[in-house]
């Protein structure tokens, strides 16, 4: 029979101990933290997979399918000396053994920090593409490198260092061929300079990059033999 009186639960003493609250406030963070750490890490993931997904999606436009047998994705070698400092790794497209083409990545000092472009080249020198990897720079003025907002990078296409004079590797300001844009000038002269110093580079590394393509045609005929009864 109730006396009318309300039960309190009655709260062990230890529970308000510092060292009690103190692991309490430890645990709980420390799950915080491993519930941040996994999603950081699936989304890590994520962003890994998109950016191959890109990476795939644009050495496709600046390495044309009519300039390779193989496959430019599994033929890789790197550039001697890292010029760039950035992903030194070079996609050679060849047919018959023999280079027709290269893609990789170059590095312009653009307004706000490191402009990642790719080229294509083929084998006789000339851009066969170009496509801006990342940036940050500002929306709706530097961002016109990018071939979703401006054809801007298609201006290269065909262009090499036999066919176009030094001083014509610069933006019209700075007396070049190429447009530059309204309140942004330093983001395409970046990009400019990037490319040619990439075509430099193709040209003093030209016999390493045939040699690599020669190296992997060998290995693919030795594969061959030895599958072949």
């Amino acid at each position: 029979m109730s006396n009318g009186m309300t039960s309190t639960p009655l709260i062990p003493s230890y529970t308000r101990g510092i060292g009690y609250q103190a692991g309490l406030l430890g645990g709980m963070a420390m799950l915080v933290s491993i519930v941040l750490m996994m999603g950081e890490h699936g989304t890590r993931d994520d962003i890994k997979a998109r950016l191959e997904e890109d990476r795939r999606a644009m050495l496709n436009q600046v390495l044309p399918h009519e300039l390779y047998d193989n496959n430019p994705l599994q033929t890789i070698t790197t550039l001697d000396g890292n010029p760039f400092g950035g992903d030194p790794t070079v996609f050679l497209a060849s047919k018959d053994g023999q280079m027709t083409g290269a893609a990789f990545e170059v590095i312009g000092k653009g307004y706000s920090g490191d402009i990642v472009v790719l080229i294509g080249v083929q084998a006789n020198g000339e851009l066969s593409g170009v496509r801006t990897v990342t940036h940050a720079e500002t929306p709706g003025l530097g961002d016109k490198i990018e071939i979703a907002k401006h054809d801007w990078v298609t201006t290269f296409n065909g262009l090499s260092l036999d066919n176009t004079p030094q001083q014509q590797w610069a933006v019209k300001k700075d007396g070049g061929r190429f447009d530059q844009f309204t309140g942004a000038t330093i983001t395409p002269r970046a990009v400019v300079n990037a490319v040619h110093e990439g075509l430099q580079v193709f040209e003093r590394q030209r016999e390493h990059l045939q040699s690599a393509v020669a190296d992997a045609a060998a290995k693919t005929n030795q594969t061959v033999a030895e599958e072949t009864p």
